[in-house]
């Protein structure tokens, strides 16, 4: 595993009962936070990272003048147990390194933020809790798992249950991770270069829209806050070897992917203890007041399971966010897209 920069905290969580009945030993959940406690600790947030990032990649939704302004709120970022920051299989001990990680839900992800947020800061309200794509996610899991803790909740680029659709989108990724030589059954020693290559080429057709690619918006994309950098490509094969292949490259372990992408691919609110797998059920019983944010071009998380999802919501919305990003429309990359996100989570702080 790669070098990390110790830019964040890690919290102990000691030995994890996991929703599928693995126990993870000595625990770990890395995590960063922004802005103070308030005296009656009324004003902190919670900001999921998504598939494959990091604390740092959720960044461009925190700063000073935005919805998330550490002067007002304390913001705390955790990382998605398997991302490679907390426990995962890149860092774990036998016998769950590597490719002996147990799989690990929303539900589980969740059960372990509240430990944080509850034990180390002792915040029993939650103003808002807020993520992009398995960021989303992990929202909509801590409005069912904690509905008189989370007073807002805003999922954008997300879902409260993977649609088969996504999952077999997710069934090309995995494949692309796993059917190099170089990936050796999970056992590698060496960096598996060809599987993270190829992870990042199979993602490259569904992050953005065919408008996206009509209109070659890659050659002037402008400039992304995630990553503090103005991203333009002169041709299409530079987008797919500089932006995909690229990301995936940079700090990715192939162990690491598949682990967060189970949980994804398995992702149901529905599964939450007591529902006994009824999601609807699961969206009846949020009392948060919800504003969903799907893109409007968006390949595996369309507006149009978001609209169905909402009707089940007693406080629940649906906006759109508009353009030709598609799931991307959540990633920071996008000025436009970043100053209409925000824009909702003004308002919905507001309320």
């Amino acid at each position: 595993m790669e070098d990390f920069v110790q830019d964040y905290e890690t919290f102990d969580l000691g030995d994890v009962a996991l929703q599928g009945g693995a126990k993870l030993s000595d625990a770990k959940l890395a995590y960063k936070t922004f802005g103070e406690l308030n005296a009656d600790k009324s004003n902190a947030i919670v900001c999921p990272t998504w598939y494959s990032g990091f604390h740092w990649d959720n960044e461009w939704l925190i700063g000073e003048g935005m919805a998330l302004d550490p002067a007002k709120y304390f913001i705390i970022v955790p990382n998605m147990l398997g991302n490679g920051l907390s426990t995962s299989p890149s860092n774990a001990p036998p016998p769950h390194d590597r490719a002996n990680f147990p799989n690990v839900t929303f539900y589980d992800q969740v059960e372990t933020q509240h430990k944080l947020v509850t034990e180390k800061f002792g915040i029993e309200t939650l103003a808002l809790v807020t993520g992009w794509s398995m960021g989303a996610g992990q929202t909509y899991q801590w409005a069912v798992s904690y509905p008189d803790m989370v007073q807002r909740a805003c999922p954008f680029c997300g879902s409260s249950k993977t649609s088969e659709h996504n999952f077999v989108f997710l069934e090309g990724v995995k494949a692309a991770l796993t059917a190099p030589e170089a990936f050796k059954g999970g056992w590698y020693d060496a960096k598996p270069v060809e599987c993270l290559r190829a992870a990042g080429r199979v993602y490259a057709g569904w992050g953005f829209s065919q408008a996206f690619f009509w209109d070659r918006v890659y050659t002037k994309m402008g400039y992304s806050r995630r990553l503090g950098v103005e991203l333009a490509f002169p041709s299409l094969e530079d987008f797919l070897v500089e932006y995909w292949e690229g990301h995936f490259l940079d700090r990715r372990d192939v162990n690491d992917l598949l682990a967060m992408l189970w949980t994804w691919q398995y992702g149901d609110v529905g599964a939450t203890p007591g529902f006994e797998g009824d999601h609807v059920k699961a969206l009846q019983s949020i009392k948060a007041r919800l504003i969903a944010l799907p893109g409007e071009k968006d390949l595996y998380f369309p507006p149009e399971d978001e609209q169905y999802a909402s009707q089940y919501i007693p406080n629940g919305e649906v906006r759109v966010i508009p353009g030709v990003w598609g799931h991307f429309a959540g990633s920071g990359d996008s000025p436009v897209d970043l100053e209409y996100i925000d824009g909702v989570l003004n308002e919905l702080l507001a309320s």
